[in-house]
């Protein structure tokens, strides 16, 4: 069975990049299936995360200008560039099975280049935001978008979201839910006897740190001696006004703004609580990766993925959705007992089961295997 997958790159950190590489190693490994990876501006770089070599990877070059309009002249020659060279690559490898992980212009593309091949959008951000605008619309400019985005959702053979929640969103007759998979391949777990907290993700406004950042001030009145850290990296001038926040609340021997590491499951080891602070999620694999150590988890019950991973008062604290305070408080009720922090750190390692990798790479075989056939 011939598999291929469509991303703009996989040499930086990410949950998408993460997961596709496990998937698409495990694919090539385990069912012996063909895999090639298509990017459109690897850049001649490395894989990020690990990629078994009997992974195909192939770039296609295009290398979409990021900082000018998609309607940019120069942007449009890329676009037709990228039609052309897709086309012809997708005729010669003629795969069973397509799927696309971006939501550039070969998301509109891609049902009229594949030939007999099937075809999957794979969801990896959450819908949620698409949907309120939908609902809020009064636009006849925004109708068409949203008509036309329907329509070529239709065109695919499958939309293959993370959780039910999203499902509904979408709320197609094509729509099916395969969870994200992680590799247990560790028997150490956190001692939960550590004065740290820690939470990680790209530095951008939707991962909310700015909260997170305001609510430790308030741990650090009760308990001066418990550090946070945040690792990850991106956008430079939000960066910038996070260290500015931090140096205003006096909380720079408190909180450490780490960068990226390849290291993140050392640092949970190292860590006592996980605390997300999202203003939405669409199945954040850091929690399965915080859970698979052992970690409890303090989050906010943002749409649409913490609530699928985390049970409320059994794995972890979902508090209300951006209160700075209660989510200060959550954190607050861990530190100050250690035998909570425990029981709960031992409910995420049973929870963390149901995602073993081998388990979700099942679901995806019997979809592969009852189309093939």
């Amino acid at each position: 069975m011939k598999i291929v997958f469509l991303i703009d790159q996989i040499y930086k950190h990410g949950g998408a990049e993460k997961v596709l590489t496990e998937k698409s190693s495990y694919f090539a490994d385990e069912f012996h299936y063909d895999v090639t990876i298509i990017t459109t501006e690897q850049k001649s770089k490395k894989p990020c995360y690990s990629l078994s070599n009997k992974v195909s990877l192939v770039d296609i070059n295009i290398h979409y200008e990021r900082t000018k309009s998609y309607f940019n002249i120069i942007n449009i020659m890329k676009i037709i560039n990228h039609y052309k060279i897709l086309k012809r690559q997708i005729k010669e490898i003629n795969p069973d099975f397509i799927i696309l992980l971006s939501d550039a212009f070969d998301y509109y593309f891609l049902p009229y280049i594949t030939g007999k091949s099937k075809i999957l959008k794979e969801f990896h951000s959450s819908y949620y935001f698409n949907s309120i605008e939908k609902k809020r619309n009064r636009s006849l400019l925004k109708n068409a978008k949203f008509t036309i985005r329907n329509y070529i959702n239709s065109k695919y053979n499958y939309l293959v979201v993370l959780n039910n929640d999203e499902k509904r969103l979408l709320n197609t007759t094509n729509t099916i839910v395969i969870p994200n998979g992680i590799t247990i391949n560790h028997s150490k777990f956190s001692t939960l006897e550590n004065k740290k907290a820690i939470s990680a993700g790209r530095i951008a406004l939707v991962k909310n740190f700015e909260a997170l950042i305001k609510s430790w001030k308030y741990i650090t009145y009760k308990y001066p001696d418990w550090q946070l850290e945040i690792y990850g990296e991106g956008d430079k001038e939000h960066l910038l006004n996070l260290q500015k926040l931090i140096k205003e609340l006096n909380l720079t021997n408190n909180i450490c703004l780490c960068g990226s590491t390849n290291q993140l499951k050392e640092k949970m080891l190292n860590s006592s609580i996980y605390v997300m602070s999202s203003i939405t999620e669409c199945f954040p694999m850091v929690l399965l990766e915080a859970q698979s150590c052992g970690l409890p988890i303090v989050s906010f019950d943002c749409p649409c993925g913490p609530r699928n991973i985390i049970i409320n008062k059994e794995n972890g604290l979902l508090v209300e959705n951006q209160n700075n305070i209660e989510l200060a408080e959550g954190i607050i009720r861990l530190i100050k007992s250690e035998d909570i922090r425990k029981k709960m750190g031992r409910k995420s390692i049973e929870n963390i089961r149901k995602y073993k990798l081998s388990n979700v790479m099942e679901k995806w075989k019997v979809l592969f295997e009852s189309e093939y056939r």
